[in-house]
Order: structure tokens, then C-alpha cells, then sequence
């Protein structure tokens, strides 16, 4: 067998492997729900609830892991291992965990329920069948992963947002520990292997932004072009790049990780650029953004003296199932 037809096969068994698991994991998280409960988590797939996302402490609509017993918790996360990759789903998870190290950072209480790992919610959308266009949400502070699934497959995971407070742990038996390390230390490893002429087109300001632009929008819009050219980088900074982009990208399930990056590269990987504003250092504000024709990745790291991520995944035509949306109307009318 050619090494083209064994790449195929091993891709279909991905494709064929997603569409058993997201599914199928959704509705054995239903099953485990009282209809009280399923009331509480479903909605329709066009009710406008399903682009009300947002990233920081607040009352949210769905069912909390407050609302969860044992089982249905178990049911609930492995709903969400089926939807990312392993390096995503300890991502996911590590920022849960951080609340209870926030809860330390700030001085609050044990039973302080502003900073509380529990205060996640999950919320579905549709009905979840392989001939059916449905999608699910975990969301909670720093964390908002929506995922839409069509055919059985998951064909959208964008918006994605993780963020990260502290984004070092500064005491106690996890000192030391990033969430999101690789997000920071790749970006500071890129930026500072640039030449001086290379920097003076990456880095567009030397005060870092303030917060993401794209912030909660419901719909992404391409940022001002500016910073570097991939095509501008030399070898060892494109592998930079790469690796640095991948991190980002690999933090979904192997199937749709495969085909955003498919995407991301007939787009032109050479049209995308890296573009950095603040302090070349760890220790005071910074911030970067990755951007192509249909890609936007933002970090910034500036709040509680920059030890505080927030950072964003967005398909600029595809974010919430959006291609497929444009696909599905367009039909129907003809």
C-alpha cells in the first residue's frame, strides 16, 4: 500500500472514528440527564442563544457541573475528549483547575463561588444525529469552546477562546505551572529570533494592546495588516512559525485539526503574517496576533502585571458553522 493510499485510509478511519464518538458521546450525555435537566440544556440549533459566547465570570444559560452528578459529569467530559485532541482537552481542564488556584491568588474563600471550578456550563444545540446540523458549547471564565457538527462530523470549532489567570502559577505546590505555555514561550522564542530590520515590520507598537480585538464578537472581522510575512521569515523562523501555529490548531480533535489546517494552507500560508505588540520579555504586557485571509489567532498577556492570558481562535467564514450555513440557505433557495 503507497504511502498516499495509507494516509487516506488512516484519515477516513479519523473522519469515520469522530463521527461514532462526538455523537454518540452527546446523546449518552443526554441519556444520563431528568428531563428537567435536558429542558435546561437543549436548545434549538437556530436559537440565538448559540452565539451568545463570552469568556469572563457570569450567569450563563445550560446546565453547570453544579447541576451534574458523578455520572453525568463523566458523561459530560467525555463528550469533550471526543471534541478535541488530548493536548486540548488538558487545556481545557487545566483552566478549570486554575480557579481554585485564582480562589488562593486573591485571598478568597473556600467556599467562594466567584472562583469556582464547577461554574462551567454545558449547553447543546439541536438535536444530536448523523443526518442532523447540530453543535454544543462548554463555557465558563476563560474558557469557550463551540462546536458545530454536520453528517456526523465536526466541521466547525470556532470561536474558540482559552485563556489563563495566573498564566504563571506564582506559589504554592503548582508554582511554576503554564497552562498555556507553549502559547507563551513559542511566541516570545519567534519574536526574538527576528533580525532588526524583520522586528521593526513584526512589531507594531511597543505597548501592548489591552485586550484581544476580536474580543467576544459574534462575528470576526480581519485586523489591521500589519506585522511580517510568513514568505519574510527565514527557514528557521518559519518552523517557528509552524510549530507555534500548531499549537493553536492541534488543540482540536485530529479529524477537524486535519481540515482547518488544510484549509488554513490552500488560503496561502504565505499570506499569513505574525504581528506583536509591548515587551520583548517575559514580566510586562505583550502582545501577538496571527492573521490570514480566513484565520485570526490573538494573544494577549497583559492584565494583573502580565501574568494573565487571554487568547482566541477565529474562522473569519467559518466561525459557528458559518460556511456551512451560507451552503445550506443557498440550497434551499435554489
Amino acid at each position: 500500500m503507497t504511502k498516499l493510499l495509507c494516509a487516506l485510509v488512516f484519515y477516513s478511519a479519523a473522519l469515520q472514528a469522530q463521527s461514532v464518538d462526538v455523537t454518540q458521546r452527546a446523546n449518552e450525555f443526554l441519556s444520563t440527564l431528568s428531563p428537567a435537566l435536558k429542558s435546561k440544556v437543549q436548545y434549538t440549533w437556530d436559537d440565538r442563544e448559540r452565539l451568545n459566547w463570552h469568556f469572563v465570570p457570569k450567569d450563563r444559560n445550560g446546565i453547570s457541573l453544579h447541576d451534574l452528578n458523578e455520572k453525568q459529569r463523566a458523561a459530560a467530559f467525555a463528550l469533550l475528549k471526543a471534541s478535541l485532541s488530548n493536548q486540548g482537552y488538558q487545556k481545557a481542564t487545566g483552566i478549570l483547575a486554575l480557579e481554585k488556584i485564582l480562589q488562593q491568588v486573591e485571598g478568597r474563600g473556600e467556599t467562594d463561588s466567584y472562583r469556582d471550578p464547577l461554574n462551567y456550563y454545558f449547553t447543546i444545540f439541536g438535536t444530536p444525529a448523523p443526518d442532523k446540523l447540530w453543535g454544543w458549547r462548554l463555557e465558563g471564565h476563560h474558557l469557550s469552546l463551540n462546536f458545530s457538527t454536520t453528517k456526523g462530523i465536526i466541521e466547525s470549532s470556532t470561536p474558540s477562546f482559552w485563556g489563563s489567570n495566573p498564566a504563571v502559577v506564582p506559589s504554592g505546590n503548582e508554582r511554576g505551572k503554564k497552562t498555556l505555555k507553549d502559547e507563551m514561550d513559542l511566541g516570545f522564542e519567534l519574536i526574538n529570533s527576528l533580525s532588526e530590520q524583520q522586528l521593526t515590520k513584526a512589531r507594531f507598537s511597543e505597548t501592548a494592546l489591552s485586550e484581544i480585538v476580536s474580543y467576544n464578537k459574534q462575528q470576526a472581522e480581519s485586523l489591521s495588516p500589519v506585522g511580517i510575512l510568513y514568505k519574510d521569515m527565514k527557514p528557521e523562523q518559519q518552523q517557528l512559525f509552524m510549530k507555534l501555529l500548531n499549537t493553536y490548531i492541534k488543540n482540536y480533535e485530529f479529524g477537524f485539526a486535519e481540515k482547518l489546517m488544510d484549509k488554513i494552507k490552500k488560503a496561502g500560508i504565505d499570506k499569513l503574517s505574525f504581528a506583536w505588540a509591548g515587551a520583548l520579555k517575559p514580566g510586562s504586557g505583550h502582545y501577538y496576533r496571527i492573521q490570514g485571509p480566513m484565520l485570526l489567532i490573538e494573544y494577549d498577556n497583559t492584565q494583573n502585571n502580565a501574568n494573565h492570558i487571554h487568547s482566541v481562535v477565529r474562522d473569519l467564514t467559518n466561525d459557528f458553522a458559518g460556511d456551512i450555513l451560507r451552503e445550506h440557505y443557498q440550497k434551499e433557495h435554489n
